[in-house]
């Protein structure tokens, strides 16, 4: 009788793919844009002076939603490249769309697992900045091992950076709010910009939509910022 091999353990996801109905100008955009700025998952490590055609600061942002706020950036810092993940289709057409209408170079795009990527295509101390604004904050208890912020990823994040690069983080969330903090506190090699246990200011984050809309009911809003001190 052969023997069986082991079952690999399945990686736990922090997002569900949820395709949504793509308007006729999103579907044009992954048609015609996305083979020019969109990029494939693979084994290799990203080479962004090439992808980007030049040497510049990398920051990576993870689930861009439609992409506003991250095209808003790419526009006001064109001294800085972008690297955006989003897994909603629509979204990455919605994003594609602003990089044509405003002629943005710094821009690229990919739609696939964030956390597959930063373990196998993200060089180490390749990126200047890491930017997760509101995150899916599972909020039951039994789906919190779904949530992205862990304490092993920190270290694997923590790796990918240079030196002195930037967590940027942002929730409406509060009970993820104290999450993430206490997790980047906890984390070994990071540094709290605003003071210990503080969180910060939005810095340079433009405000999403879905932000605003949630600040007119009421809502607040609650942003990390931690540096690699080491």
């Amino acid at each position: 009788m052969s023997e069986q091999a082991a079952p690999v353990p399945r990686r736990i996801r922090s997002f569900v793919r949820r395709e949504g109905r793509l308007t006729e100008g999103q579907e044009r955009a992954l048609k015609e844009l996305w083979p020019v700025y969109g990029l494939e998952p693979g084994t290799e490590a990203l080479d962004f002076p090439a992808l980007f055609g030049r040497e510049a600061p990398v920051v990576l942002e993870i689930g861009f939603g439609n992409g506003d706020s991250l095209a808003e950036q790419a526009r006001l810092y064109p001294e800085r490249n972008y690297l955006g993940i989003e897994v909603h289709r629509p979204g990455v057409g919605h994003l594609l769309m602003h990089i044509e209408r405003l002629q943005l170079e710094n821009l690229r795009l990919m739609s696939c697992d964030a956390a597959e990527v930063l373990r196998r295509q993200i060089a180490d101390e390749s990126l200047s900045g890491l930017q997760l604004y509101f995150p899916d904050p599972w909020p039951k208890k039994r789906h919190h091992k779904r949530r992205l912020v862990q304490p092993e990823w920190t270290q694997l994040l923590r790796r990918k950076l240079a030196p002195d690069g930037f967590v940027h983080l942002a929730t409406d969330w509060a009970p993820y709010a104290e999450h993430m903090m206490a997790v980047f506190s906890a984390a070994e090699g990071f540094a709290n910009t605003a003071g210990d246990g503080q969180f910060s200011d939005r810095g340079d984050r433009p405000r999403t939509k879905f932000e605003q809309r949630g600040l007119r009911k009421g809502h607040g809003v609650w942003d990390l910022m931690f540096r690699r001190c080491a």
